[in-house]
């Protein structure tokens, strides 16, 4: 018998929420005690291309530019981000991870790798790759 609690979204949002405890953990544990599980959606894109603008960081993280503006502000207020003009255009900005920024990238990569470990002791590697086709697809819907 199928109860609300076995709903798709409802799920999706638990293990979401119970994976982001474990991260800012694990990130406190490693003195980043600032880092909240929203800035994820500024970082991961810096961390895979530092010095972007904030539309192209909205456009990878799949929110307006409006969220963005406010993520990248709370970000450089913790010091992991600094906007920076733009050579290319002297109109636009820039944002870029800061050293300590870099740092977190360090241990973002580490703590990310051993989460991974975990859930592949759990699931296995073969069932850990459909949970991955799977959430791309529901985010694509």
């Amino acid at each position: 018998m199928r109860t609300e609690m076995d709903n798709v979204g409802f799920l999706l949002a638990k293990a979401s929420q119970r994976f982001n405890e474990r991260l800012v953990e694990r990130f406190a544990e490693h003195g980043f005690v600032e880092v909240r599980p929203s800035y994820g959606s500024v970082l991961m894109p810096l961390f895979a291309q530092d010095g972007l603008r904030i539309g192209a960081i909205g456009a990878r993280s799949r929110l307006s530019k409006q969220s963005m503006t406010r993520l990248v502000a709370q970000c450089e207020a913790d010091g992991l981000v600094e906007r920076q003009r733009d050579p290319d255009d002297g109109r636009a900005t820039r944002v870029a991870l800061t050293a300590r920024g870099r740092r977190l990238r360090t241990v973002a990569r580490r703590v990310l790798r051993e989460l991974d470990d975990e859930i592949v002791a759990m699931l296995g590697h073969r069932q850990l790759d459909a949970l991955k086709r799977a959430l791309k697809g529901v985010m694509d819907l």
